[in-house]
């Protein structure tokens, strides 16, 4: 009877160990500080996940950049210290280019016409990703960044006479500058009010909740109300943190991940409209440039993604099937 019973404890106790075993945590970095609603919800979905799957998978964040910038994060992930990020469009762009189609320059007049884009782009953006190894649940908007100077920018001329901040590891706004044929001051971004306000950098290119969260506002006086580019980032997992992972497990993830990501490019679009019109009562200047202006730089704007084509930024065919969404938006409007 004792031999029967401790043959039964054996066997629950290699069953719970084995259990044990089998858990996962993944392990993912975010430049968004504790207690920012973004990684609150973040945390909400990673909660959630840790209880739907009875622990058998669990999610720690590293908020705030602890573990560096997107070049770093990504080494890390090639080695397995980390298991995913939530990154700007371009920090994944080796792994699938076409995912920084939306960031081409000018290429947005309003929210219309991104929703239009982006209901048949994003299924292409998340299968692009998917297919080199990027599990990812959505798009998520940071939205329209818009130029914001410490003098008047209405034409390509003024813009060439700035001291124009670019955020370092971006290759693709760096190249964007290039292609205006503008040489852009690079920082970091916990550099960029320091070099506002020692006159090292006079403009910025930045969504509006970011100028204010981050006081940048305080050093500027103009906005120009041309969106310059479409900004967006996603929560990515590398295909092989899931190795293990059943695929109840797996469709738990993809829902509470997917649910937090739809939650947050709902809300950052509602957060950057009203901190554009927080802007004005904070006293920066809206300016509107003139329609002949405007076209010139559309134009450019035109020529500059041209540039970038050439460059490999991102397929000649992508941007076409782009180019004609937004054709049949303007027309049907």
């Amino acid at each position: 009877m004792l031999k029967v019973v401790f043959r039964r404890w054996m066997v629950l106790s290699l069953v719970a160990v084995a259990g044990l075993a089998q858990a996962t945590t993944l392990k993912i970095s975010t430049q968004y500080p504790d207690g920012n609603a973004v990684l609150n919800e973040l945390r909400r979905a990673g909660q959630a996940i840790e209880a739907r799957t009875d622990g058998r998978v669990a999610v720690r964040f590293y908020p705030g950049g602890v573990m560096g910038d997107d070049l770093a994060v990504q080494r890390k992930i090639r080695i397995g210290q980390l298991h995913g990020a939530l990154v700007q469009s371009g920090a994944l762009a080796n792994s699938y280019r076409d995912a920084q189609v939306l960031n081409a320059p000018l290429l947005f007049r309003d929210y219309d016409e991104v929703d239009a884009v982006r209901t048949e782009l994003d299924p292409v953006i998340t299968q692009g990703l998917a297919d080199n190894g990027w599990l990812t649940f959505g798009l998520i908007e940071a939205g329209f960044a818009y130029g914001m100077s410490q003098h008047p920018m209405m034409t390509l001329d003024d813009l060439e006479r700035q001291k124009l901040w670019l955020p370092a590891n971006d290759p693709l706004s760096e190249q964007v500058a290039r292609a205006f044929e503008i040489n852009p001051i690079v920082l970091n971004i916990g550099d960029v009010l320091t070099g506002l306000q020692t006159g090292a950098i006079n403009a910025i290119v930045a969504p509006p909740v970011g100028a204010i969260t981050l006081q940048w506002y305080s050093r500027l006086d103009y906005l120009t109300n041309a969106p310059f580019m479409y900004t967006y980032g996603v929560l990515a997992i590398h295909e092989r943190a899931l190795n293990g992972v059943s695929d109840a497990d797996r469709s738990i993830i993809n829902e509470e991940f997917t649910t937090a990501s739809q939650l947050i490019d709902r809300q950052t679009r509602q957060d950057n409209n009203r901190a554009l019109a927080a802007l004005q009562q904070l006293g920066i200047e809206i300016l509107e440039p003139q329609p002949e202006d405007r076209q010139a730089l559309e134009r450019e704007s035109e020529e500059a993604t041209e540039r970038l084509i050439d460059d490999g930024q991102f397929s000649q065919q992508i941007y076409d099937r782009v180019h004609q969404l937004l054709m049949q938006v303007r027309n049907e409007s």
